[in-house]
């Protein structure tokens, strides 16, 4: 049983981990601000929440403490970062940061026009 609960927790660190790994390659290789903040906001979200999952896993199994820091981390996490993420990325269209080459659809910009008389 108690190696089980050791799999669950490795398993909430490598997936965090992976996350975080894999949006700081999005960061770096992403050509625009705009999927920069995708691959910013997915990382944060996913991983620092398996961390702080895999954390209060452990805390919970080998300390036998119920941490409510931890669970209020984790939802702080989930509801505060993509929305942080969608809010700069619409501050970046309205204030004009172009669009990388490759965008093949813009949806807001149909939005934008069709509230302008």
């Amino acid at each position: 049983m108690l190696s089980l609960i050791k799999i669950v927790i490795s398993f909430f660190l490598i997936a965090g981990t992976f996350f975080i790994f894999s949006g700081t390659l999005g960061v770096l290789r992403f050509p625009d601000v705009y999927s920069r903040l995708h691959a910013a906001s997915k990382a944060s979200t996913l991983g620092v929440s398996g961390i702080l999952i895999g954390a209060f896993i452990y805390v919970l199994s080998e300390m036998h403490v119920f941490s409510g820091k931890l669970i209020l981390g984790i939802l702080f996490v989930l509801l505060t970062a993509p929305v942080a993420g969608h809010m700069i990325s619409r501050a970046a269209y309205r204030t004009g940061v172009p669009l990388s080459d490759k965008t093949v659809f813009n949806e807001l910009e149909k939005k934008e026009s069709s509230n302008t008389p």
